[in-house]
């Protein structure tokens, strides 16, 4: 029988070997792979999510699950596309010009994989002109922006006028999220979705995509 709780918590604990290894013997032991991701890989991380909002973990705690995370989706990935589960949707995300922080981007984009979305990162320190490409070439439901400073928060805004001026603005939806950022900024500046957390950003990019 497969123990999920101890697979989410060597993903809390970062031990990428341990959730490696119980991945792959669940996958052995036939257990479908929607399983191993929702009742063992995602609680794990969503629970390191949960303790890093609540100051219980640090930037380094939270690095680490995210990369154990990582390690178990490396074997689950190519089991959910066998299984043609459906994409829950494509999303375009990165961080603004400026800004050079993608540990919360990165386990956003990964909580969006392992919920089923397709999603390109450009990175980070991106610029406004990069977004559009970005939107103009690709199918996506969801644009991300990330914005961990206080001092790159006025780049978002850079972008949205950058997506009106090159009429791509309501082809899109838009989120933003990262430590400045606030849900009442966010609404004031326009866009259509605030994530606080990793969890929350995929909620919410669910949402929108339903609208």
């Amino acid at each position: 029988m497969v123990d999920f709780a101890r697979l989410g918590q060597n993903i809390l604990d970062g031990n990428a070997a341990g959730a490696k290894e119980l991945t792959r013997a669940a996958l052995e032991a036939k257990v479908a792979p929607q399983d191993i991701l929702y009742k063992g890989l995602v609680p794990g991380i969503r629970k390191a999510g949960d303790l890093f909002g609540c100051g219980q973990f640090f930037l380094p705690e939270l690095l680490v699950a995210a990369k154990a995370m990582s390690a178990a989706m490396e074997i689950l990935e190519p089991e959910l596309s066998r299984t043609n589960v459906p994409s829950a949707g494509k999303c375009v995300i990165g961080t603004v010009k400026g800004d050079l922080h993608d540990i919360g981007k990165n386990i956003v984009i990964m909580m969006l994989r392992g919920n089923g979305w397709q999603v390109t990162d450009l990175g980070v320190d991106v610029e406004p002109k990069d977004f559009c490409a970005a939107v103009a070439k690709g199918n996506f439901q969801i644009l991300g922006m990330s914005a961990l400073l206080t001092t790159t928060m006025a780049s978002v805004g850079e972008t949205i006028k950058a997506l009106k001026a090159a009429g791509l603005r309501d082809r899109i939806k838009l989120m933003v999220g990262g430590a400045p950022v606030t849900r009442e900024w966010a609404e004031k500046i326009g866009v259509d979705g605030y994530g606080s957390d990793a969890a929350e950003a995929v909620s919410v990019a669910e949402a929108l995509t339903r609208k």
